[in-house]
């Protein structure tokens, strides 16, 4: 259950990311409320992976989920544009999560 709750905070990372960008720099409303909820809900399930993962491990994938998700939507909401070597690097870190995981045995 600890890496479900890791893998549930690595989503509102993510969508506290977005958020903060659709609040632009917190003077909308909506989207503000939105991003400190999702901030809250992110922290709150990496507390509770952390009560049976490693900090380090649980930290590192914690944020390796939020760069790749936010990468990934930021091409997909905001046309950031996408590189071959930007492809790669996201691939790196992605490979790093599995490791990590794989390391948490």
């Amino acid at each position: 259950m600890h890496w479900i709750y890791l893998l549930i905070a690595g989503i509102f990372e993510i969508s506290w990311a977005i958020g903060l960008k659709f609040s632009d720099a917190f003077s909308k409303i909506a989207p503000s409320v939105f991003t400190v909820i999702c901030m809250f809900l992110s922290f709150y399930f990496l507390s509770l992976s952390l009560k049976n993962l490693p900090l380090g491990i649980a930290y590192a994938v914690w944020t390796g989920i939020g760069i790749t998700g936010t990468v990934i939507f930021g091409i997909i909401l905001f046309k950031e544009p996408i590189t071959f070597a930007k492809f790669i690097f996201i691939a790196l870190i992605i490979s790093g999560i599995a490791g990590l995981k794989l390391l948490a045995h």
